[in-house]
């Protein structure tokens, strides 16, 4: 779900099971604090005025700005500028709907056509959604959609429905992340999200199969969270948790791009998170035909693909079984005595829906960089951006 060519924002997830999540909190340093109605508004108008119809903007805004709510800033609204330019170079185009490829009834090929991702990926999760609410189970096999934002959000358009859902997600010709033991590009982030929907405690398991997403280099490289000493690894096999070793040195005000910096993201989990991005590469874009991170060639990386599986427990026979056992050992496993008193044990999803309540109430803390990025791109496109304060 990143791209390599001027991105300004990037990919990635939260919700560690059972622990804390990898996304609640992105920002640090000087922030502005925006009123959710004000950054709505204001990320709507910009790409009203940027093209899209008056629904699109408002889909594509709910998406960046929900993705801030639940503290996955590197999916928020950082992506704006980057957006913007896909939109003017016709790199990504508005008012596109996904194509059907194949239908098999139980599954269906679907093509974005470059369509914005906010707006072809909520169709493709629609149609999985209904199909398997009236059979059982649906997969669906989305390529060649713009940018589709943060996964856990169509988690939870499932798990609204009762689904169990799995989505796995990949970026064609976008390499950003080395394979273990290597210090060259290899693998998109990859990531991977998968929804539960157990009675009164809903899971939401969403996390890029890097060691950080690449859209907190992102925010890192705007003033917000540092990285971690050994998120990435230069062309000479140190690491770092310098921005400038992914995307060369910049401007504060330039888009960041990959392709100026010659190191890569590691993958998180050593042996075990490069196995399972090459896993999603596999069958996000090349079971999808939307096409792995790599080899290089052809026009730089754009397109969004994403395989998803979607499960009616009611069909299934087990609904009452899955939530009763379910339940009871979700709750044994919360249970478990905590290492640090103050930290209790987490469920996936549970970051989120803290943040997610206090930004809502508090308003959306953004880096000064990025509210910066975000008035900048408003201004050359016409649009009245009222104070933060």
């Amino acid at each position: 779900m990143d791209r390599h060519t001027g991105t300004v924002a990037g990919n990635g997830a939260g919700g560690a099971a059972a622990g804390g999540a990898d996304g609640a909190g992105e920002t640090a340093g000087e922030v502005e604090v925006v009123p959710v109605d004000l950054l709505t508004a204001t990320v709507r108008d910009v790409f009203a005025a940027a093209g899209c119809d008056a629904t699109e903007a408002r889909r594509v805004a709910a998406d960046l700005v929900g993705a801030n709510l639940t503290g996955h800033d590197s999916h928020g609204v950082v992506r704006v500028p980057l957006y913007v330019q896909w939109l003017r170079a016709g790199h990504v185009h508005a008012g596109r709907s996904a194509r059907v490829v194949t239908d098999g009834g139980a599954f269906v090929v679907l093509d974005g056509d470059a369509g914005l991702g906010q707006t072809v990926a909520a169709e493709a999760v629609a149609m999985g959604v209904e199909r398997a609410r009236a059979q059982g189970s649906c997969i669906v096999a989305l390529r060649n959609a713009g940018h589709i934002g943060r996964v856990g959000g169509y988690v939870e358009t499932a798990l609204s429905a009762g689904l169990i859902s799995l989505h796995f997600v990949n970026v064609a010709r976008s390499a950003l992340v080395a394979p273990f033991g290597a210090v060259e590009r290899r693998f998109s982030t990859a990531p991977v999200a998968i929804g539960v929907p157990l009675p009164g405690r809903p899971l939401v398991l969403d996390f890029a199969t890097s060691l950080v997403a690449e859209g907190k280099v992102q925010v890192a490289s705007h003033g917000g969270k540092p990285l971690p000493p050994d998120a990435l690894i230069s062309a000479d096999g140190e690491r770092s948790g310098d921005p400038r070793v992914l995307y060369g040195d910049y401007a504060e005000t330039d888009l960041r791009s990959a392709a100026n910096g010659t190191g890569a993201i590691r993958a998180f989990g050593e042996h075990k998170g490069s196995g399972l991005a090459l896993v999603v590469e596999l069958l996000a874009g090349a079971f999808t035909g939307g096409g792995c991170a790599g080899p290089p060639g052809g026009p730089p990386g754009i397109a969004n693909g994403m395989l998803s599986v979607y499960l009616s427990p009611e069909h299934f026979g087990t609904r009452e079984e899955f939530e009763r056992i379910g339940r009871e050992y979700l709750d044994w496993v919360l249970s478990a005595r905590p290492a640090d008193a103050a930290e209790p044990v987490l469920a996936p999803g549970d970051p989120e829906a803290r943040t997610r309540a206090a930004r809502t109430a508090g308003g959306v803390p953004l880096s000064a960089g990025t509210w910066a990025a975000l008035r900048r791109t408003a201004a050359e496109l016409g649009v009245a951006v009222a104070a933060a304060g």
